[in-house]
């Protein structure tokens, strides 16, 4: 009978967390270099180099990877002959492991989780509760799988109550378009199929804690060895999905999953529940046994197994931007795809501070700043440590703050917005309207976006915590006009010239 310490345990939930943070799964890694060798798109490439190189410097100096360290969950299968010397529950252990792990001084990570969900929605400072699923298996130790699951990623999670004789290729290839890109591809899709619809969601999100692995599968395939049923699908949707164009970052291209997980379970006759789950550019999650012998060893990659990939400005292409004198005139001179280096000062915010400025404005009050031809970027940044002017600081999805475009651009005076991913077509035809520009920079690029800053303040909203507007000085920041002043978006483009290239390339045996 192994006895688990309660110290052990916290800890061990606490370094695992800490782990990856800045730690990708090296299989994740070589997937990613490999959608890069083959990547033809030359803005999707440059997206999936921005990811490599930030994991790379992630794992150097040990910082998020995202800014948006994400929600912590934890699978554990608890062995039945396993005793406890501990005071805590379980789920109590686990929020202590994760509080120590998210409040560490040298790499503190951002605390994202907000409590009263439906009311006041306020930060619990320390990233708990976490999410926990248990369950109790033969054995005498504990399996613990940690992830964490940023919130760009979890919102484009898709459920769907099928009729037993509709096709789940079918569905999956319909609704993936729908995601859009603010789950940061290249990516992987946890899909699960049967139970209940409870049980398929659980299922989609458990898959996505397995290794990349499709390339054996291809393997096998290709020498005729013969497949179960749900590798025949994996194969068959990760060919179909990437088909689609979407690319990296939404931008075209030919890799938009590196791969496809799916778990299925026995389902009523009359029913066909299938979940789909995306894993993002920051795929964050290890897997560690305790068996009563003190906390988890985690070993550490080794930096030379990161692939020879670093990304640096293009400075002779690009064009620089002078933040601090720029005019609405040169703004709506910018085309879709063209790179800018942003410099001088800019300010933050995101779904906090908009909806407190939208009923700021709707009672006629003044704004504690002045946006007028200034630039907003929409991120929430982790809090710096060390000499750092701001901790990893990149975008989140634009999206989200598309109802409040209108306003922003008309009743502010603010002349042009960075994010990430797509705009729709409420925020494109305010774009449009107002003759502005919506600029995208690379999510999953986090702590690399970071380097560009070289000071930051916070300007407005300081109880809303990582949400408050921010000043930032920044130096050659780059990013790429996604949509210009006539409203043409590189995210509807893009995808559209790659899906029509991709069936017209011929398809290579291996």
């Amino acid at each position: 009978m192994s006895v688990i310490r309660e110290e052990d345990f916290i800890q061990s939930i606490a370094d695992a967390f800490q782990f990856i943070s800045y730690y990708h799964p090296q299989d994740f890694v070589q997937a990613m270099a490999e959608a890069w060798r083959r990547e033809e798109n030359p803005a999707a490439k440059d997206a999936i180099a921005q990811i490599l190189t930030n994991s790379r410097l992630c794992a150097e100096g040990h910082r998020p990877i995202c800014q948006d360290t994400g929600i912590a969950v934890v699978f554990l299968k608890v062995g039945m002959n396993v005793s406890w010397e501990a005071k805590r529950s379980v789920q109590e252990m686990v929020n202590e492991g994760v509080r120590r792990a998210y409040l560490h001084p040298d790499n503190k990570l951002r605390a994202s989780v907000l409590l009263d969900p439906a009311g006041k929605r306020q930060n619990s400072k320390d990233n708990t509760p976490a999410v926990v699923h248990y369950e109790l298996v033969p054995g005498d130790g504990i399996e613990v799988i940690c992830a964490a699951k940023g919130g760009g990623s979890e919102n484009k999670t898709k459920m769907a109550m099928l009729n037993p004789s509709d096709s789940i290729v079918d569905w999956v290839l319909k609704t993936v378009p729908l995601m859009g890109a603010g789950w940061c591809p290249p990516g992987i899709l946890g899909i699960g199929i049967g139970g209940t619809p409870e049980k398929a969601l659980l299922l989609a999100k458990e898959s996505l804690m397995a290794p990349v692995d499709i390339h054996e599968l291809q393997a096998r395939a290709a020498q005729g060895e013969a497949l179960t049923r749900v590798e025949e699908l994996r194969l068959e949707l990760l060919e179909k999905v990437n088909a689609l164009g979407i690319g990296a970052q939404g931008l075209g291209g030919l890799t938009t999953v590196l791969d496809v997980k799916i778990l299925d379970y026995p389902t009523h006759a009359a029913s066909l529940p299938v979940a789909m789950i995306p894993n993002c550019a920051a795929t964050r999650h290890v897997h560690f046994h305790l068996d009563g012998n003190g906390p988890a060893c985690l070993t550490p990659p080794r930096l030379e197994d990161w692939p020879d990939i670093t990304w640096q400005a293009d400075t002779r292409s690009a064009t620089r931007v002078d933040l601090t004198t720029l005019t609405p005139e040169q703004v709506a001179a910018w085309k879709p795809g063209q790179t800018l280096l942003l410099n001088g000062k800019m300010l933050t915010g995101r779904d906090a501070a908009h909806k407190r400025i939208a009923d700021m404005l709707a009672r006629g009050e003044t704004l504690p700043v002045d946006f007028r031809n200034r630039v907003i970027y929409y991120v929430g940044p982790v809090d710096a440590v060390r000499d750092e002017a701001v901790g990893p600081a990149g975008p989140t999805t634009a999206t989200r703050m598309d109802k409040f475009t209108r306003m922003m651009l008309e009743q502010t005076g603010l002349i042009a917005m960075v994010g990430k991913a797509e705009r729709g077509a409420e925020a494109i035809a305010a774009i449009r309207d107002n003759r502005s520009a919506y600029l995208m920079a690379v999510g999953g690029a986090a702590y690399l976006v970071s380097r560009a800053i070289r000071s930051a303040r916070v300007a407005a909203f300081a109880d809303l915590g990582m949400e408050a507007i921010y000043e930032f000085e920044v130096a050659d920041m780059p990013v790429t006009v996604a949509v210009d002043s006539t409203g043409e978006s590189v995210h509807q483009t893009g995808p559209q010239h790659w899906q029509m290239k991709i069936g017209q390339i011929p398809v290579v045996v291996k």
